[in-house]
């Protein structure tokens, strides 16, 4: 019995040793990837190059503010492979398009290589992939044309969750290895696997209708 519990009291410990180990990891920390007060932090590509970025993003009271023409994306300077983002966004006029864009790489273009959970009023939680980039779910919401941009996937959603528009909605997206969890206030949306696993730019699209954000969180879950 001296025996178990030596083994057992050593482990106990070692298992809080980790746990505080991660804990203090400081890449495990929360992110703001918008600080609420500018842009920096951000780079930005738009189909017009003459277009000016602050004509297209702007920060008003605390928002992020995107006026959806002409048609682009703003991105992250950083690259992040997997972590828990969060977004809060709403449209406060008519209603438009945009999307949430994951693990951008190669050529910057309208619709780059990369993974989007939906933004399209009446359609966030459907997942693409443009380019080629590969995901993959549910044969019965699954649909792919290799003829469509560079090769396009597509992932329906499962069911809706959006309020009204003019109210906040949330994203809570879970990037881990080649699964993608998508929860739109609160509630499970998609579920998304087999996806390209790389490192890779975070963006918000210009694509047609002004749109809000305020809240643009990161979690990493990368070792």
């Amino acid at each position: 019995m001296r025996y178990f519990s030596l083994r057992f009291t050593v482990a106990c410990c070692c298992a809080c040793l980790a746990h505080a180990a991660v804990a203090a990891d400081p890449d495990a920390k929360e992110i703001a990837l918008f600080n609420g007060k500018d842009l920096v932090g951000w780079e930005h590509f738009l189909v017009d190059a003459a277009t000016k970025k602050e004509d297209v993003w702007s920060v008003k009271d605390g928002l992020l503010v995107c006026q959806g023409k002409p048609g682009g994306y703003l991105r992250t300077a950083k690259k992040y492979e997997s972590y828990k983002l969060v977004v809060e966004w709403r449209w406060p006029g008519k209603p438009g398009n945009s999307g949430v864009l994951m693990r951008i790489t190669g050529k910057p273009t309208m619709l780059p290589n990369c993974m989007e959970a939906q933004l399209a009023s009446g359609s966030a939680g459907d997942m693409y992939g443009f380019q080629g980039f590969k995901i993959a779910g549910d044969k019965a919401r699954f649909s792919e044309n290799p003829k469509a941009l560079g090769g396009l996937t597509a992932l329906k959603k499962i069911q809706g969750n959006e309020k009204k528009p003019g109210e906040w909605n949330q994203y809570d997206i879970t990037v881990k290895g080649d699964a993608v969890t998508v929860l739109v206030n609160g509630k499970k949306v998609n579920e998304a696997t087999g996806c390209d696993v790389r490192p890779g730019y975070i963006g918000l699209q210009s694509e047609g209708g002004v749109i809000q954000f305020r809240t643009v969180r990161l979690t990493p879950l990368d070792k």
